[in-house]
């Protein structure tokens, strides 16, 4: 009988200082945190292909007058980061023209339109380009202390592209 009582207490210790052991095996591998292994490959994987992106200053960045618009929609005393799409963008995607779209009995629908854009395309937060990935033709500009990146494209939801392509149709 003692035989049985005693091998049922070393079964119990030993499986106490395992545990014990694995939890400070754990302990010390997230204190130490040891380094990342970096895949030289990372670089081609992804959805959309890599496309070079430039970074240029304050002085030499034209975003137009409709992101020149979403810029001053912001606030001034917060961190953001915009999202712009390029004249080009915004002509393609939403089929706003500056010639067209700054004419008096248009302005409040445009007006309207790049406010919407802007909801998509702003982060109340300062994102850069190497926090995050993205495709972009002009990243990391500062303007009135909001980071701007420059986009070929519109960021928007599926109901307000419908909406913007069945005006044009």
């Amino acid at each position: 009988m003692k035989k049985k009582g005693l091998i049922l207490k070393h079964s119990l210790a030993l499986v106490t200082i395992l545990v014990t052991v694995c939890c400070i095996f754990i302990v010390i591998v997230t204190f130490f945190k040891l380094p990342e292994v970096q895949n030289k490959s990372n670089q081609k994987m992804g959805f959309y292909p890599i496309t070079k992106s430039r970074k240029v200053s304050v002085q030499d960045l034209n975003l137009g007058k409709f992101g020149e618009m979403m810029i001053e929609m912001l606030p001034q005393d917060l961190a953001f980061t915009v999202f712009v799409p390029s004249e080009e963008a915004f002509k393609r995607d939403l089929h706003l023209s500056v010639d067209d779209s700054l004419k008096q009995d248009k302005f409040n629908d445009t007006y309207a339109i790049v406010s919407r854009v802007l909801g998509f395309s702003a982060v109340p937060l300062t994102v850069w380009s190497v926090d995050l990935r993205i495709r972009s033709e002009i990243v990391d500009v500062r303007k009135k202390g909001i980071a701007v990146h420059v986009l070929d494209g519109v960021i928007m939801d599926a109901d307000f592209e419908q909406s913007v392509s069945s005006k044009e149709d």
